[in-house]
């Protein structure tokens, strides 16, 4: 994990994207975007090209599934990670079908998110 590894997070909940902005940030990563909404999340990631994005499922404006789709058809290699706290199987099935690079469900633990980086940076 370097300094070049750059992140967008996205959430509607303030508090996580700040929390997952500093957790990142310690990590050493670059966080280049923070927005709060599905749309804000397709423009983040036109405009940034990151190499992780962290989508949360359920936002106003667009959802996150609409999000991943619309991020997938630009760059089907975009490491998209989606965060829910949906642990319904149906949600996760939709989110695998659609080929999000990952999958965490709130509430988790802050290894949780470096895990899964080190994880599709194999």
């Amino acid at each position: 994990m370097t300094e070049s590894n750059q992140v967008v997070i996205v959430d509607d909940n303030e508090d996580i994207t700040s929390v997952m902005s500093d957790i990142l940030d310690i990590g050493g990563f670059n966080i280049v975007g923070i927005g709060h909404d599905g749309k804000e999340a397709v423009s983040l990631y036109r405009k940034h090209k990151p190499d992780f994005i962290f989508l949360d499922v359920r936002m106003p404006i667009m959802n996150g599934i609409q999000a991943l789709k619309e991020i997938k058809d630009e760059n089907s290699n975009a490491n998209v990670i989606m965060i829910t706290a949906d642990d319904e199987t149906g949600i996760i099935q939709e989110l695998k079908k659609l080929n999000a690079t990952a999958i965490i469900v709130k509430p988790f633990k802050i290894e949780t998110i470096f895990e899964t980086i080190k994880n599709i940076n194999k």
